[in-house]
């Protein structure tokens, strides 16, 4: 008998008049803001202007929560395309069911366009969005705990998950591995920002400290779970994409440690507007000064020119005169 536990919300979903406010839904939203919050911080504190990092995240997030839905649904289509099943669920996001590993990669692809349009380094945007990314993953697991989903083996020690009776699940208590993710990812945010100070990585180097550092501690929390998941090779197919992606991530920083040591020294090219114009209009009375020089020439020219035929004339004309007077005496 447990002395105590951790307890579930009997519903995930407030209702607010015509409004339901989903459990899953809000956490993901309130993790997003924090995210852009931090990230922004720690944007301008490497010398990029504020607002950049939320005028990126219009196209990063979108992204990320179609390619972690995305991951999600091939990954576990069994629950939505076997018999039985309503494919249509594919789409109810705010059930559950994001994939952290579609998040981060799509939301990239996103981010990438967001940065080509604003002419920033994507390297150094990840680095300033990495310890909001842990934080706001950190917020976002406790959705699993409004829907009961994605905990751990049955254990009877005092911070135990109670779980109800429900849809594929059996009453109980459980550790609670949304509560183990949580938390790590909180040291992981902790981690990145001391270790970007004490080493000032640069180059996409604290992201990939926090993609490896995250992917250190899903392994094994991934492995405490109990919900239905494909296997290869006896473990969990989240288990081996941790491993691989966390083997690249320790590449990615050593090789890139070599290639580009150092941080960049800018981030965001300076464009004033008021900077722009001034020099705009600065080229433009280059231009006009220098078409105002050409038709001075031109006009000089044709002054001397016609000067000159008017003295050769003058020239000619007596040199006519001095033959006269010759022939004639």
């Amino acid at each position: 008998m447990n002395l105590a536990s951790i307890p579930s919300p009997s519903t995930g979903v407030i209702e607010l008049g015509p409004i339901p406010l989903r459990g899953y839904a809000f956490c993901i939203i309130i993790g997003v803001f924090v995210a852009v919050w931090i990230g922004n911080k720690r944007w301008v504190a490497r010398g990029g202007k504020a607002g950049t990092v939320a005028d990126i995240a219009v196209w990063a997030v979108p992204f990320g929560l179609v390619g972690g839905r995305l991951y999600h649904v091939i990954t576990d289509y069994q629950l939505y395309f076997s018999d039985g099943q309503n494919w249509v669920d594919a789409f109810k996001i705010w059930e559950g069911g994001l994939g952290i590993w579609g998040a981060i990669a799509f939301g990239a692809v996103g981010a990438w366009i967001g940065c080509r349009h604003r002419g920033i380094p994507l390297p150094a945007w990840a680095d300033a969005l990495a310890p909001g990314i842990a934080i706001a993953q950190a917020i976002g697991r406790w959705g699993n705990w409004f829907n009961q989903e994605l905990y751990g083996k049955p254990t009877d020690l005092p911070w135990a998950l109670e779980i109800s009776e429900g849809p594929n699940r059996v009453a109980g208590t459980y550790h609670p591995t949304f509560l183990y993710e949580s938390l790590w990812c909180i040291g992981v945010a902790l981690l990145v920002i001391w270790a970007d100070r004490r080493f000032r990585l640069g180059h996409g180097r604290a992201f990939a400290l926090y993609v490896a550092a995250y992917c250190a501690g899903r392994g094994w929390i991934e492995y405490m779970r109990v919900d239905e998941a494909h296997h290869v090779l006896g473990l969990r197919l989240n288990v081996w994409t941790a491993i691989i992606v966390f083997v690249l991530a320790v590449a990615y920083i050593v090789i890139s440690a070599r290639l580009r040591p150092g941080r960049e020294e800018i981030v965001e090219p300076e464009k004033d507007d008021r900077t722009a114009e001034a020099v705009a209009k600065k080229d433009a009375g280059k231009k006009d000064d220098a078409e105002a020089a050409d038709a001075d020439g031109d006009a000089l020219k044709k002054d001397d020119g016609d000067a000159l035929k008017k003295d050769d004339g003058d020239a000619l004309k007596k040199k006519d005169t001095a033959a006269e007077a010759a022939d004639k005496s």
